[in-house]
């Protein structure tokens, strides 16, 4: 019995039941793709810029951003790319950052839940409906003889298959559902090693600055040129004074 001769004889549920495999497929694939490209340079990414912060910050800063196309890259560039942050601002940064990155992470996994929940159930109801119909047609007259027997239990045995599909697509989607949360849940842990240490080397920074921000741009000292007073335009002279002659 082939693939088309089972779906034929799962009934009407095995429908719904093909939907949901392909949206469990179409989601399992997408995140396979996903996570097979981040998974082998997140932690490359984070050691470079860890170590550029213990040198310069703005080449951690500048490092962070080339690498805007992964998450860590852009989960370490957020409080890089403040001016002058204080410490709090700077770990309020890193915490907004990390919660975005894991949201998008964690893309799909409402997709497969939908899978997981409603899977079994629609192979329920094709299993009930097909032992509604199969008993169905048994007549009173019928009982006891093989023939109804051997028909009943032929209507049970394709009433079943929809149970064992909804099963099976069920499982496959819970499969993946776990691995994929092992993966969010792993990749937390390293962005809140990276983000602590990130943050405990501004704070040094900060600290050793008399609490001036190393991401603070130097300013150009500037020179006020002091003109020279300008001499006094000549005076006119006092007139002399007149003697008035004495009468």
């Amino acid at each position: 019995m082939n693939i088309p001769e089972i779906f034929a004889r799962g009934g009407i549920a095995m429908w719904p039941l093909l939907i949901l495999s392909i949206l469990a497929l179409g989601t399992i694939f997408e995140r396979i793709w996903f996570w097979s490209r981040i998974l082998t340079r997140e932690r490359e990414v984070s050691g470079r810029v860890l170590e550029a912060a213990r040198r310069d910050w703005s080449a951690a800063g500048e490092i962070a951003h080339r690498s805007a196309l992964l998450p860590m890259g852009r989960f370490l560039s957020a409080p890089l790319r403040l001016q002058s942050p204080d410490p709090e601002v700077f770990r309020l940064a890193l915490e907004t950052s990390a919660n975005e990155e894991l949201l998008a992470m964690s893309r799909g996994e409402k997709i497969l839940e939908a899978v997981i929940a409603m899977a079994p159930l629609l192979g329920l109801l094709g299993t009930v409906l097909g032992l509604i119909n199969s008993l169905g047609s048994i007549q009173l007259s019928d009982l006891g003889s093989a023939d109804a027997t051997a028909g009943t239990s032929i209507g049970i045995s394709e009433a079943l298959i929809s149970t064992a599909s909804g099963l099976i697509v069920a499982i496959t989607a819970l499969a993946f559902y776990r691995v994929f949360q092992g993966l969010v849940f792993g990749q937390a842990k390293m962005f809140r090693q990276a983000g602590s240490e990130l943050e405990l080397l501004y704070r040094q920074s900060w600290a050793k600055g008399g609490g001036v921000s190393p991401l603070a741009e130097p300013l150009a000292p500037v020179t006020l040129a002091v003109a020279p007073p300008e001499p006094n335009s000549a005076t006119p002279d006092a007139a002399p004074s007149a003697e008035v002659p004495s009468p």
